[in-house]
């Protein structure tokens, strides 16, 4: 018996289950954590995503960064762009491309699909942590390229470069997808090599466009590197550029590999919960 005027207590459950979840903000924030922390355990992908930049901006940038072209610009800091749109795209294709073959292959996609996390979440918190990585990868090879290869922009340069690789990669993320739901974990990297490395070496990034043979400079202009890397460039050029028809290339890559890779996945989805 409760005392006279008080409510009789009434006793828990202890089957009853709650749907109640975590505040959104509070997930992401905990999806990209793990995100950073799975990609960081990784030294394959570490290494080539923060390191490789630097090892090709030695051989390929070292050299020639103190020149100057005929218009004044400084040729070290243009070749210093070309290797950083190279690292942010990479980070994205194989971020996406080969992660996404992983999970699907270890059926984690089947996990988070059973799981209260909402698929929005999940999928921005793999573009936040690759944002992460690709922003590391730009700081390093900014500063040793400043460092250790002398070359010199004002700081709003180098803002402004990084600002712009990173809002422009949306492509290559579609491009990523596209890569993991179509392909195995065991043939992602080497797809993604086969598409990615051509595109950018067909792009002017390893070697200046003047110099590569001419069918290859006739089909550049067509290519999502080329106008990607055009982006940036022209925040180091003494010179504007023209850049209107670059953002109108990058936008119509992102809708296209999007639409690709929201078909494959879609395709998945019947095959695998239909």
């Amino acid at each position: 018996m409760s005392p006279k005027g008080e409510e009789p207590v009434k006793a828990e459950d202890p089957f009853k289950t709650s749907t109640a979840t975590a505040p959104l903000p509070r997930m992401l924030r905990a999806q990209v954590a793990a995100e950073v922390r799975m990609r960081a355990r990784v030294p394959a992908f570490s290494f080539t995503t923060l390191l490789l930049p630097v090892v090709f901006f030695t051989f390929f940038g070292l050299p020639v960064a103190a020149l100057r072209a005929a218009d004044g610009s400084s040729i070290g800091a243009r070749v210093l762009v070309s290797f950083g749109a190279f690292a942010v795209g990479s980070v994205m294709v194989f971020s996406f491309g080969v992660g996404v073959a992983n999970e699907r292959a270890l059926r984690i996609d089947t996990l988070m699909r059973a799981s209260p996390l909402p698929p929005a979440v999940h999928l921005l918190a793999k573009l936040l942590s690759a944002l992460v990585f690709a922003l590391a990868a730009l700081v390093l090879l900014i500063a040793f390229g400043t460092v250790v290869g002398g070359v010199r922009q004002p700081v709003a340069v180098w803002i402004d470069v990084v600002v712009r690789l990173l809002a422009g990669s949306l492509p290559f993320v579609g491009l990523g997808f596209w890569i993991g739901y179509v392909s195995s974990p065991q043939a992602a990297p080497a797809v993604a090599n086969l598409v990615y490395l051509p595109l950018s070496f067909a792009s002017g990034l390893f070697v200046p466009l003047d110099q590569l043979p001419g069918f290859i400079r006739a089909t550049a202009p067509f290519l999502p590197t080329y106008h990607y890397a055009r982006l940036a460039w022209s925040a180091v050029a003494t010179h504007p550029y023209d850049i209107g028809a670059s953002l109108v290339w990058v936008a119509a890559y992102t809708v296209a590999l999007f639409a690709l890779a929201l078909r494959a996945y879609r395709r998945e989805e019947q095959v695998k919960f239909a």
